[in-house]
């Protein structure tokens, strides 16, 4: 639906005011204007009623934007993102539930601006389960007026958004932390790069040369083992499979069994078996 609902101008940083200017322009529309678009639009898929719908309540879409400029992103931005929310309103829209499109938008606009903000705001997640989010917009509310959070306001926070205290302080450190290059620029000193995370982070991922490395000794390895096994005779081979080279290793009674010695007559074999291949390796 949104392709079809092409906006008056073209949403952009260099023709916002034109954009704000048109939208200003177009007239609001009634209750029974905007009832009998929204049946058209749900009864016959009349995109064009779609359209009037959303283009009429643009300027509701900036005001709510504005409340989000403090998070340092701009402006049309978060516009285009609260215009997504108002076609997805619209497209759920039911004029039969008896309320303006714009009480019902509201929570489809606030979503999607949310979700720009979150993703934008900071290059690493600074919220991520449902509970981080709720907190991550009414905190910053909280600390304009409180600056740090004590124990007792912590726990009316927490009480109030229905969420543990330890959520609290831990979305509230994450708020207080910046971003941080991981690679200081190379025109800077070397006492200054000393503190960048490259100098003293570890990466998990082996260096490839190393891997590759690693990887050809281990099948040396192994060639070995299958060339040193085939100097031993059958028994012995059998004994050793089964009691280190299978996941169901054999018992020395079981062995034993088998072959008709007792127990210690296999540890016996087994053992002579081992220092037979630990000379052949050497």
């Amino acid at each position: 639906m949104s392709n079809a609902l092409a906006l008056p101008v073209n949403l952009s940083a260099s023709s916002f005011d034109s954009y704000l200017a048109s939208i200003n322009q177009l007239d609001k529309l009634s209750a029974e204007e905007e009832r009998a678009l929204a049946v058209r639009f749900r009864e016959e898929n009349d995109l064009q009623a779609a359209r009037r719908l959303v283009v009429a309540n643009l300027r509701f879409v900036v005001h709510i934007a504005r409340g989000y400029v403090g998070y340092g992103l701009p402006l049309p931005d978060l516009v285009q993102e609260g215009n997504i929310g108002l076609m997805k309103a619209v497209k759920r829209y039911d004029p039969g539930v008896g309320v303006r499109l714009v009480s019902f938008a509201v929570h489809w606009i606030r979503a999607e601006i949310h979700e720009f903000v979150i993703r934008n705001w900071r290059i690493v997640k600074v919220a991520t389960t449902k509970a981080q989010r709720k907190l991550f917009f009414n905190l910053r509310k909280s600390r304009k007026r409180l600056g740090w959070l004590s124990a007792d306001e912590a726990t009316n926070v927490a009480k109030d958004l229905g969420v543990k205290v330890e959520t609290v302080y831990e979305m509230e450190g994450r708020l207080d932390s910046r971003d941080l290059a991981y690679d200081n620029p190379v025109e800077t000193s070397d006492d200054q790069a000393n503190f960048s995370p490259s100098a003293y982070l570890k990466t998990s991922i082996p260096d490839p040369a190393e891997a590759v490395e690693k990887s050809d000794w281990n099948q040396y390895e192994q060639q070995r083992l299958v060339d040193s096994m085939k100097q031993l005779d059958d028994r012995s081979r059998d004994i050793l499979s089964r009691r280190w080279l299978q996941d169901k290793k054999s018992t020395l009674h079981e062995l034993a069994d088998q072959y008709g010695v007792s127990a210690e007559r296999i540890r016996q074999l087994e053992q002579n078996a081992m220092n037979k291949l630990r000379a052949a390796m050497v």
